[in-house]
């Protein structure tokens, strides 16, 4: 539609405009004229003393500097570190430890439990971009410590974490992991499946009952082994290398106790024959190998009852063994683990802190080792992309 812009006088219109009547000095259109709008016309700028307008410029020189105010967040972190650390309450004196292998503070954090039993997490400080590692074993209460680090790991993905991983010393619920008989779960797969759909990018365990769990996850899954925190200790012990015999305790952790017995001197192994009936519930049937006159050291990746290790060290007596040692990374110790273990059957029972221990728990025979160092410098080993199969506490090469 063309526009029309008319510089003539409001007459003018009238009278080029058929159908247009004056009335009170005002015009009315009787119909519109089709194709034709009407505007006022704009006068142009003039020139004032022969120079043309402009838009007047202030001095800047005459103003004020004016100072913003800086406000700054007191939570702000001080330093330049992406790497934090977050304890549960599971084991907060193991993750202590490891935030002092790393010369770090433990990040601050709310953890509390509602009347009902809910529990609620906040984050006290920011972790905009970190690299987050949650120290979280899920010992019993199983339940509980894997719901919090369910929530722990939520409320770090929704604070804007850049990688979490989630470091479980003790992989609760790892002995679920096939289908032995008919209608049964595989809780195994389900606790990975949680702990990936909350958000976890990593996931960082120690000494998992059976390797194949690892495959359970979708996301990547470092793997380390407690035995050579327990090898260190034993190498500094004086026993003779050629009066040693490593001794697996179930058919199952043979190749466990065959890479132990390698590192060990290449000292000869055994293995108890076991049948089990039910669960926890277990029957030495025979034994293979040579014990007699021989320091036998059973390894196990966890002692639960006591059961099975109580009754194969009860074999290794009746075949001669001079004295027996039990070695274990998880010490679960569920009743009546306590009353086997300080029966006189074992000459001495060392265990790691991947589960706290409680006072009531303990007996002469048994000693707590630390692997707050194995998982310190495997923590600063993925912060930093580097490998994790390190010395002294690489793979054990377990087939």
């Amino acid at each position: 539609m063309p526009l029309c812009c008319s510089p003539t006088s409001a007459a003018a219109a009238a009278a080029a405009s058929p159908g247009a009547a004056r009335n009170g000095g005002l015009l009315r259109r009787s119909r519109p004229v089709p194709g034709v709008v009407r505007c006022k016309k704009i006068d142009s700028l003039r020139a004032i003393n022969g120079a043309l307008p402009c838009i007047p410029v202030s001095d800047r020189s005459l103003l004020t500097p004016v100072t913003l105010p800086v406000f700054r967040d007191p939570n702000m972190r001080n330093d330049n570190t992406r790497l934090r650390i977050f304890s549960g309450t599971a084991n907060p004196s193991l993750s202590q430890e490891i935030a002092s292998y790393l010369g770090l503070e433990l990040g601050k954090i709310n953890i509390k439990r509602f009347a009902d039993g809910e529990i609620y997490v906040q984050l006290q400080e920011s972790v905009r971009g970190c690299d987050v590692f949650l120290v979280q074993p899920s010992c019993p209460p199983a339940n509980e410590n894997l719901m919090e680090l369910l929530i722990m790991i939520d409320a770090c993905r929704r604070a804007s974490a850049k990688n979490i991983t989630a470091v479980i010393p003790y992989f609760g619920y790892a002995r679920a992991d096939r289908k032995s008989q008919g209608r049964e779960s595989i809780a195994a797969k389900l606790v990975a499946n949680m702990i990936t759909e909350a958000g976890a990018n990593r996931v960082l365990v120690c000494d998992l009952h059976s390797s194949q769990a690892m495959g359970y996850f979708d996301i990547p899954v470092d793997h380390v082994y407690g035995q050579p925190v327990i090898l260190d200790y034993l190498a500094s012990k004086t026993i003779c290398s050629n009066d040693l015999v490593v001794v697996s305790p179930d058919v199952g952790g043979v190749a466990r106790a065959r890479a132990f017995a390698k590192k060990l001197s290449d000292a000869p192994l055994a293995i108890v024959d076991k049948r089990r009936q039910g669960h926890n519930v277990a029957e030495v049937m025979n034994l293979i190998g040579d014990v007699r006159g021989k320091v036998a050291v059973m390894m196990d990746d966890m002692i639960d009852t006591a059961g099975t290790i109580a009754k194969g060290a009860e074999l290794l007596h009746q075949e001669g063994a001079r004295e027996v040692y039990a070695c274990c990374t998880h010490a679960v110790f569920s009743p009546p683990a306590i009353e086997r273990l300080s029966s006189g059957l074992f000459q001495e029972v060392i265990i790691t802190n991947t589960i706290p221990l409680k006072e009531e728990k303990t007996f002469p025979q048994l000693t707590i080792l630390s692997v707050a160092n194995l998982l310190g410098e495997t923590i600063w080993r993925v912060h930093d992309d580097c490998s994790v199969g390190h010395e002294p506490y690489s793979s054990l090469d377990i087939d």
